[in-house]
């Protein structure tokens, strides 16, 4: 008799995905023999492939924010032919909840999010204040009256040396120099930004101790005009960026940080990825919590001022100030980067 499939529906967000990760490294090890697929959006599909427990992943169809009803009962007859037993519904909307309900799989798991009593019939319910987003997603892994695990897993994610070889190549990094990478981007909005002109100082510091390093500005199309004023910005070391923001597919994002000596990010979806990729990170937070989401590399840091207005959870400044992210000097960041770099030095 062949194992049952289980499926993970994954949440829109690129970083919310890399985090839900430790979920199907528990899931793996509670149904070995059980493949596990992944229906996620096509923007998130990339970060999926890159994740060894994943046996296949759907793309989803459908519009965002969208019902799209006569769309998804295709869907899940389609979803239905595959055979599965169990769902996990990371979502809290009650639109994703309807897919594997009208797929008619049996178990269906998630949190109670938009009242979804029914659609999802082994239903988690989330504590106050709410816990990290990593032990989140990855209580579901448990029955719902378990205790919490003390014990939940680093989100892994990983590159080939040929995908890492390909995007730097593609890029136009040359091979065999000290690649660092900065996300200056923010799809949640404004505020937590790290101004452009401090990640250009930076820039010109970290070209000061390696001169023959390359720095690649990542993030999607929307992230473009910030990274031009970081390269604007940059003065001189501007011939050493590379600005790759909505130049890169997703995957050849991830290849590149897998190449980094370090990354710089703002709190962002690429921030998480090399995270889960183990490259040396700094973290730079504003307006969120460095608590709720932050890194796990094995050499990481987490960069807040904690002002008293933060975090204030807003997509632009409420106060009009910006203090928390202007006041984070470049000058404190190259401390931290620094030695993460002396590697990359010898």
């Amino acid at each position: 008799m062949a194992a049952e499939r289980i499926l993970v529906i994954s949440p829109n967000w690129i970083g919310d995905a890399v985090m839900a990760q430790p979920l199907l490294q528990l899931l793996r090890q509670r149904y070995p023999a059980s493949p596990i697929d992944v229906l996620a959006p096509p923007s998130a599909a990339p970060v999926w492939r890159q994740m060894a427990e994943v046996s296949d992943v759907l793309e989803t169809p459908f519009r965002h924010g969208a019902l799209q009803l006569k769309e998804r009962w295709r869907y899940a007859r389609m979803l239905r032919r595959r055979g599965y037993a169990r769902s996990y519904v990371l979502p809290n909307t009650i639109k994703y909840a309807l897919i594997p309900w009208l797929a008619g799989i049996r178990h269906r798991v998630g949190y109670k999010g938009e009242s979804r009593y029914g659609l999802v019939n082994v239903m988690h319910h989330d504590d106050v204040p709410p816990r990290p987003m990593v032990p989140f997603y990855a209580a579901l892994a448990d029955e719902p009256s378990a205790p919490l695990r003390k014990d939940v897993p680093r989100p892994r994610l990983s590159v080939s040396e040929e995908q890492m070889r390909a995007a730097c190549g593609k890029a136009g990094v040359p091979a065999g120099v000290p690649l660092v990478v900065f996300a200056p981007g923010a799809e949640f909005g404004s505020a937590k930004r790290w101004p452009p002109e401090h990640f250009a100082a930076l820039a010109a510091q970290v070209l000061a101790q390696l001169p023959d390093a390359r720095i690649a500005l990542l993030g999607g199309p929307k992230d473009a005009p910030v990274c031009e004023e970081v390269q604007a910005a940059a003065g001189t070391a501007a011939a050493s960026i590379h600005n790759l923001a909505g130049r890169t597919k997703l995957d050849e994002a991830v290849a590149l940080i897998g190449q980094a000596a370090a990354v710089v990010s703002n709190d962002s979806g690429l921030l998480h990825v090399a995270s889960a990729l183990n490259r040396p990170v700094i973290a730079i937070y504003g307006p969120t919590d460095p608590d709720h989401a932050p890194p796990f590399s094995d050499i990481a840091a987490a960069l807040s001022l904690r002002l008293e207005c933060s975090p204030c959870r807003q997509r632009e400044c409420p106060l009009g100030h910006h203090l928390c992210m202007r006041q984070l000097e470049p000058q404190s960041v190259w401390q931290t980067l620094q030695p993460m770099l002396q590697p990359a030095a010898r």
